[in-house]
């Protein structure tokens, strides 16, 4: 992820998607996953200003820390349940995916956060 800057402008991408990442479930590879505080301002970077990130898991503790990172991050707010249910692209995230399709069918639990943009350090 260190090159994303090399592809994309500053800017550039109006959404992100982090569509059930492999949660990495020791401690010690903590570090491998796709969240991650030094990573998020690259994504801020590429994404511009009122862009929207997703990230859908059917782990809840994976799903709670994503939250808790992209949070914590000063470049984007998390978005409520009433602004989530306008968005024409969340039905398609619970079953766009293989993984996706896999949960529904087994009628798991997924845990969806949207994630906005905002002006910010970056």
């Amino acid at each position: 992820m260190k090159f994303l800057p090399n592809y994309f402008r500053k800017g550039q991408l109006s959404k992100l998607f982090f569509l059930f990442p492999d949660p990495h479930f020791k401690t010690a590879n903590h570090r491998r996953r796709i969240i991650q505080r030094n990573l998020l301002a690259e994504y801020a970077y590429a994404l511009h200003n009122g862009g929207l990130l997703y990230t859908i898991t059917d782990v809840e503790e994976l799903g709670s820390w994503m939250a808790d990172k992209i949070s914590a991050h000063p470049c984007f707010r998390q978005l409520n349940s009433d602004e989530i249910q306008n968005d024409q692209v969340v039905p398609i995230l619970f079953t766009g995916t293989e993984e996706g399709t896999k949960v529904k069918r087994n009628e798991g639990t997924t845990y969806l956060r949207v994630f906005k943009r905002v002006t910010g350090p970056i």
